[in-house]
Order: C-alpha cells, then sequence, then structure tokens
C-alpha cells in the first residue's frame, strides 16, 4: 500500500477511538447536518475531516461506513455524478475511507449507492458545503487593510515562508517583486521589496506557496537546524525516544504554508530518508495532536509573525506529538476569536486530511493562548478534545470591563484626590481596585523599575505627592493595573491609539483605521449610529469602592467623593490621540498616564457629578451570541496551571482559573472536568510544570478511550486532582479541598492559604466571582439602603441625596444577573 493508503486506513481505524473520545458529531437523519447522514439501512457518509458545511479547501477525508450485508466492491461514490470511489481505500473496519478532492466552491453533492449483492439499491448522500482556503468560512467580511509578513520569518537564517503571491496588478496590498534564480530581491530588513525592486505585482490575501523541509535537532547546540538531505543528517543530530519506546533520530518534517490568510505550520517527527514530504510517512507519530495557541494583546491587520519555539516544540516533537501552529491563532496577531476560531477549524481540517484522525487533540498556551482554548472548546465542540491552559483567563472581552476601571480609579487617587494621603496605601487602593498592589515590588525587572522611576519622577515633577518609603522602589502603592495593564484601557477603546508601526502604515496606508478591539472586531459588534463600532462597556450604577466602605477602611464621605468623581470612558466618536507616555513628547501640558483626556469628568470638581457610560446593548447581546464571552458549557479535560505571580503584579492574575471554574459550576454545577495548578514563582519561576501537564493528560485521555462511560470526570488519573507546588515543582498539597475558600466560604485549604488570591474592581463593587456582568440591574438608592447594602452606614437625608444625584439611574443590584445578557443565554 502506498503511505496514502495507510493514513487512510489509519483515519478509519481510529474511528471507534475517536467517537468515544466524543469527536464524533451526533448522526443527523437529515444530509448536510453535522460529520454525516446516517440512515436506517446502515450506509453512512461521515466527514472526517470537520462539519460537512465548513470543508475548506476543496477537499474532505470522508468515511462511508456499509450495512452488515454489503461488500465494499458493492459501493459507488460519487461527487457531483463524478465517480470517485477510486479515491477510497478499505480499512481495517471495513468502511471505505478516502480524500474526495476537487470539490467546487459552495454545495457539492456527494453519493454512495450500493450497486449489486444483497444489500443492492441502497444510497445515501451528503451536502459538503465548500470555501475557499483562503476563507472565510463563518467571520464575515474580512479585514483590510491587512499586513502581510509571509517574507518577514525566518528561521536559521533562512526565510519560513517568502513573498506572497501575486493577486492584482490595481497596487492593493503589499508589492511583490521580481526574484533572481536564488530567490533573492532587493528587500529591506523586513522583507519588503526596496524602492529599486522590479515590482511584479501586489498580494491582498497574503497567500504563500506551501514549503515542506526538515529540520534536524543539534545535539551541539540544543537547537533546531535546516536539514537539506533527510536521508543524510549531520553527526551531531541527536536521538530521542517517542512515547510509544523508538529511539530514532530527531529530524522532524516541517510543512509551512496560509490558511485563511495567516501562516500555519504543522511539524512531526520523520524517519530518516524519507522520500517525499508531501506524502509522508506517518510511522514515527503517536497518533496525537498539539494545538500550539500563543497570547499577547493586538488589534488585527496583520498576518502576524513567526515563532520558532511554539512551531518547534522541541519537548512534544521529540515524543512523537504532530504540533500545529498558525499566526491566526496568535493573541499577539489579532484577538478577534472568532476568527481565530475558524483558522484553527481550517488547519484541524487540513492537518487531518493529511495525516488521518488523531487518537486526540490537545491544546496548549498560556494567556491568549489559554482564552482560546476556553473559548473555541465552547465554541467548536470536537475542535479539541483536551486543554493545558496556562496563565488563563476566562475569555478576553469581559477583561476589559474591569480594567476599563483601572486608570479611571488611579487617575482620582492620583490626580483628582491626590492631596488625601489615604490613597498612598496599596492596601486601601487595593481595596477598591481589587487587584493587587504594594509598596515593595519584589520581582519587576531592571526595565520595568525604570519605566516606572521615569514615569514617577514625571509625577513628582508636576507636584504630585509620591511617597518614597524605598529608594528602590519604582513608586509606593504601586498597583497591578500599572505593571500589568498600563496601555491596555486606549488600546482596546481609543480609535485614535495604534501599535502599528509607520512601516507598515506605509505599506498599506492605513490612515483612518479604528484602531480598537470593537473595532477589530466589528463584524461581531457592529457599527453604531455614531460610525464607530459598538462598544459594550458600561459603569452606570457601579458603586466602586463599596467593600472598602462596609469594611470600615473609607468613610462615607471619601465614599460619595470617589463615585461622584471617578467618572467614565468617552464615546469613541469623542476620543482624542494619547498624551505622554503614550504619544509625544513630555510636558506638563502633556503628561497623561491615566489617558484622562478621554475620560468624562465632573466639570466642577465634583459638585455636579461625573457621569457614567452607557454601554451598547447590541454589543453585549453580541458578545454572548457570538461566544466571545466564555459561559462555562464545556466538558473536556481541563489542566489550568500558571505560576504563582501576585508579588509581580503580573497581569495575570490568580483569580481568572477561579472565574473559569464559577462559570463552569453555573451551567450545571460542575466543573470536575477542570484542575487547578499552581507552582510558586517566589521568588523567580524556576519550575515548569507543563510537561507533567501532558503527561497527566495523556492518562486521562487513555483511561476516557478505554472507559468512554465513565465521562471525563470519571476517568481521571490521580493527578488529575488540584494541587499546589512549590518552587522546585514539588508537591504542596493536592485534593479536593486545597483550594477551599476561593468559591465557597468554607475554611482556607492547604493550597489557599500558601497562595492569596486577589479581587476586581466590579467585585468589591458587589459583583459575582466570575465577573463578565457587563450591565448591571440597578434599584432605587433607597431601596439599596433598606437592603442594609451599605452595611453599618445609615446615610442621613442629605447623603442620600447626594447618592441620587450620582447614581440618577440607581445603583447596581448584581443579584438580578446580567442586563445585556440575551434571554436563553
Amino acid at each position: 500500500m502506498s503511505s496514502f493508503v495507510v493514513r487512510r486506513a489509519l483515519a478509519a481505524a481510529t474511528t471507534l477511538t475517536v467517537a468515544a473520545l466524543g469527536l464524533a458529531a451526533a448522526e443527523s437523519a437529515s444530509a448536510g447536518q453535522g460529520h454525516g447522514t446516517h440512515h436506517r439501512n446502515g450506509l453512512r457518509i461521515t466527514v472526517l475531516s470537520g462539519e460537512a458545511d465548513q470543508v475548506s479547501g476543496g477537499d474532505a477525508l470522508l468515511e462511508v461506513t456499509l450495512p452488515k450485508k454489503a461488500r465494499p466492491d458493492d459501493v459507488r461514490v460519487t461527487l457531483d455524478g463524478d465517480d470517485v470511489t477510486a479515491a477510497f481505500d478499505i480499512s481495517d473496519d471495513g468502511t471505505l475511507v478516502g480524500l474526495v478532492e476537487g470539490l467546487e466552491v459552495g454545495e457539492n453533492r456527494v453519493k454512495a449507492v450500493i450497486s449489486k449483492g444483497a444489500a443492492g439499491g441502497k444510497r445515501t448522500s451528503i451536502t459538503l458545503v465548500n470555501h475557499p482556503i483562503s476563507g472565510p468560512i463563518f467571520s464575515g467580511p474580512q479585514q483590510q487593510p491587512f499586513v502581510c509578513t509571509t517574507a518577514r520569518g525566518r528561521f536559521d537564517g533562512r526565510m519560513i515562508l517568502g513573498q506572497p503571491l501575486v493577486d492584482n496588478q490595481d497596487h492593493f496590498g503589499i508589492p511583490v517583486a521580481a526574484e533572481d534564480e536564488n530567490g533573492s530581491y532587493p528587500q529591506d530588513g523586513r522583507g519588503y521589496p526596496t524602492a529599486d525592486a522590479d515590482i511584479v505585482g501586489w498580494s491582498g490575501d497574503c497567500a504563500a506557496e506551501t514549503r515542506y523541509g526538515y529540520v534536524y535537532r543539534s545535539n551541539t547546540d540544543n537547537r533546531f537546524h535546516w536539514l537539506d538531505d533527510p536521508a543524510d543528517p549531520p553527526a551531531d543530530t541527536a536521538t530521542t525516544t517517542t512515547m510509544d519506546g523508538k529511539t530514532v533520530p530527531f529530524i522532524v518534517r516541517w510543512e509551512r504554508g496560509t490558511i485563511n490568510r495567516f501562516v500555519y505550520s504543522v511539524a512531526m517527527l520523520a524517519p530518516v530518508g524519507e522520500a517525499d514530504p508531501t506524502q509522508p510517512d506517518d510511522s514515527l507519530w503517536n497518533r496525537r495532536l498539539v494545538f500550539s495557541f500563543q497570547g499577547g494583546v493586538a488589534i488585527g491587520h496583520t498576518q502576524g509573525t513567526t515563532s520558532d519555539s511554539a512551531m518547534l516544540p522541541a519537548d512534544l516533537l521529540k515524543l512523537g506529538y504532530g504540533v500545529m501552529w498558525s499566526s491566526g491563532t496568535r493573541t499577539s496577531t489579532h484577538y478577534n476569536l472568532q476568527v481565530g476560531g475558524e483558522t484553527a477549524l481550517m488547519l484541524k481540517e487540513h492537518t487531518v486530511e493529511t495525516h488521518g484522525v488523531p487518537d486526540y487533540t490537545v491544546a496548549v498556551g498560556g494567556s491568549g493562548g489559554a482564552i482560546q482554548q476556553y473559548v473555541y472548546a465552547q465554541n467548536h465542540p470536537g475542535l479539541i478534545d483536551a486543554a493545558i491552559a496556562q496563565y488563563s483567563y476566562p475569555d478576553m472581552v469581559t477583561q476589559v470591563i474591569h480594567v476599563g476601571d483601572c486608570e479611571l480609579l488611579e487617575h482620582y487617587f492620583d490626580a483628582t484626590d491626590r492631596t488625601n494621603a489615604k490613597w498612598k496605601d496599596p492596601e486601601v487602593r487595593q481595596a477598591i481596585i481589587g487587584l493587587n498592589g504594594t509598596s515593595y515590588p519584589k520581582n519587576l525587572s531592571a526595565g520595568d523599575i525604570a519605566q516606572w522611576n521615569q514615569l514617577y519622577a514625571a509625577y513628582q515633577a508636576l507636584g504630585y505627592q509620591v511617597m518614597t518609603r524605598d529608594p528602590a522602589s519604582p513608586a509606593p502603592a504601586l498597583m497591578e493595573c500599572k505593571p500589568g495593564w498600563f496601555g491596555l484601557t486606549p488600546l482596546a477603546m481609543n480609535p485614535m491609539f495604534t501599535d502599528v508601526d509607520d512601516l507598515d502604515k506605509l505599506a498599506q496606508g492605513v490612515e483612518g483605521v479604528e484602531w480598537t478591539h470593537w473595532g477589530d472586531t466589528v463584524n461581531i459588534y457592529g457599527v453604531g449610529d455614531d460610525g464607530y463600532a459598538r462598544v459594550p462597556w458600561d459603569n452606570v450604577g457601579v458603586q466602586y469602592g463599596l467593600k472598602a466602605l462596609t469594611d470600615g477602611l473609607i468613610t462615607p464621605q471619601e465614599f460619595l467623593d470617589l463615585n461622584a468623581e471617578v467618572g467614565s470612558w468617552k464615546d469613541s466618536a469623542d476620543m482624542v490621540e494619547e498624551g505622554f507616555p503614550f504619544a509625544g513628547p513630555f510636558t506638563p501640558q502633556n503628561f497623561d498616564p491615566w489617558s484622562a483626556r478621554n475620560m468624562k469628568l465632573s466639570p466642577d470638581g465634583g459638585a455636579t457629578p461625573a457621569p457614567r457610560r452607557e454601554g451598547d446593548r447590541e454589543a453585549m447581546r453580541a458578545a454572548y451570541t457570538s461566544g466571545m464571552q466564555f459561559q462555562g458549557d464545556i466538558d473536556i479535560p481541563v489542566i489550568d496551571w500558571r505560576h504563582y505571580l501576585e508579588d509581580d503584579l503580573d497581569m495575570h492574575n490568580t483569580q481568572q482559573s477561579f472565574a473559569s471554574r464559577q462559570r463552569m459550576l453555573n451551567v450545571d454545577g460542575d466543573a470536575s472536568n477542570q484542575v487547578i495548578w499552581f507552582t510558586d514563582a517566589r521568588p523567580s519561576e524556576q519550575f515548569d510544570q507543563t510537561p507533567m501537564a501532558f503527561a497527566v493528560m495523556d492518562q486521562w485521555m487513555r483511561n476516557i478511550a478505554a472507559n468512554p462511560k465513565r465521562g471525563v470526570a470519571g476517568n481521571k488519573p490521580a493527578q488529575a486532582v488540584d494541587s499546589c507546588f512549590a518552587t522546585d515543582g514539588s508537591l504542596i498539597a493536592s485534593g479536593k479541598r486545597v483550594w477551599d475558600g476561593v468559591l465557597d466560604d468554607r475554611a482556607a485549604g492547604e493550597c489557599t492559604q500558601k497562595f492569596p488570591i486577589y479581587s476586581s474592581s466590579r467585585r468589591v463593587a458587589g459583583g459575582p466571582y466570575e465577573g463578565g456582568v457587563w450591565k448591571c440591574a440597578t434599584q432605587p438608592v433607597e431601596r439599596a439602603i433598606r437592603k442594609g447594602l451599605y452595611g453599618a452606614w445609615k446615610p442621613t437625608a442629605e447623603q442620600v441625596a447626594r447618592l441620587e444625584a450620582i447614581f440618577p439611574d440607581g445603583v447596581c443590584d448584581y443579584a438580578k444577573g446580567d442586563v445585556g445578557k440575551p434571554r436563553g443565554r
């Protein structure tokens, strides 16, 4: 048998295992729904590579299951009337598996007919809806302008892909230069043609030719290098032992190309002397796929950059894992998780068509890479079967809710009420902001310290009272809002704020682009009457510092003043360019580290309360209906791991793992499929628990395959349990009760005691642990007083009047949930 026939037979042979792992979609009684068709006569067509209505690239891996009395030779398969039976081979379990090619864009009808024998006359069909490999499938009109970056990526001194393909002569997109016989052309340092290059056309879609090659791992420098002849590896080629116990030269087949306009990579171990990488020998593949997701923050309009460590993770490749990666599933490229999920589906489809159906697909990635795992597992069941979520958040969009409060509160403390010495105490600020703060940051880098010393020197130069307890400290009362989240509010919300450099602007002419997260995802949130993307951020009725008031950390007058003057954010159409340190030089007039010029503040020092911002209800609904907001409805194994970085004031704060858990509990009262691990990083990160997570996850998935009736929770191996670890990776404590006291009122568990968990501005204002409330229901001030919302404080008539002036629409009643949430969600 050819290697491709072997692959197809292997794909079919793993179908039962895949079904046991929950990969197979429910069989539908009508053609074109789900993965396949199912009829009482037992003849069935199944799409192994994805959903029938989400095929891309002109091909699909199909399986034809026969009734008991039928023989494979009796079956004829057609594609829109053309016989494609020759594309199918018989698998070990008697099904027919084949890659059907030549699909037209749009609907394609595949039919299977048993022409003779005992089952003669039986037939079934399925409709495949094919989309271009450049996309889109369901994400809507593709973003323009779009910066091509295929020529930027370099590995070991060579281009990873090269220039994009010419698709127009209309000067649209990136210019493409003529190349000499060696593939060289006049270029700048980023791969763009220089002014003297011979331009042969332009690329708007940024497609690139698919390339195949090999790399080897050197035992001299422990790095990968190009291998031009896989039959002749150099003497310093390392060896590796796979999960299957095979000890082989560490050689990797590496496929690169573009899917859905983004750069993709598929890497797997390859045997020495593989003749043709387009017909791969998968004998060293352990039948497990890894989605390598990555984090970061960006607002689109670019193809993104490559990452050697994520495309070629040695620790996984050496064990025999197949690794999939795309710049479109890297949130430092964009944060449109609708496009990201679509890209992931297309990449997995392509990989399955090339290599066959895996035993399972596990995802790994930190920060935005972890967010993608939670969101994609919710939105695209079957895309991933297991998740190793590092430094996680439940999603991106609901972080904007409380992070949008950061600079409002910091501006109040630093500027509006800067003479109040109480705001110099980080514990008081923490009680109102919720996130951690300190007077003595322990683990900031030298660069961070220099940055914050410079910033706070500017504060002092302008007369702001900055208390210095420790000369080595960049600033007292330094909150996570600054080193963790500084600049992300304008990045998400200010159309005048951009992180795109002049070269990209020059290349694409992007003047006038709306540089916000909401603009990046305008297909989801829509456009408002002002011509800008709809924004869901809202703080109407939010009583900042409510818990600090009831705990006695601030006085009623301080509570009233804070809420009267804290303000809100301007509407998009009213925002202006940021000041120093975001834009322009340092001058007293341009100094604006809080983005205050884009705030709605009191015009008269609080006598007239600052207005609050009313979020767009349609945008709120879209966050839910589009799946951009994680709601907790997933049932795959999840190991949620992070280093404990609270002392660093790192943005990856610990409450986020438990926010995801609470959302899962909200669905059905069960989050037993999620395991939370912390590893201590005080004083520094010394141990990576990820290899352990992969080993535990593999056993978990093996258990599920062997005992599918026990479900996810019933198949946990012994180590798949809530745990916390010391800096050297050794176990501190594990078990069901180690995180007691975080989401319940029990006494603090062993891990809870060891690792303090902090809060958020909306939680300490009365909101739920899981966050995600775009718009609170409001209640009259008088009712809130009667319900005892203010604790021991009994407002006077004058104070009641002041509260009502500050909150003319009433104050938040979080018990009623999110008003912005559509019914049935």
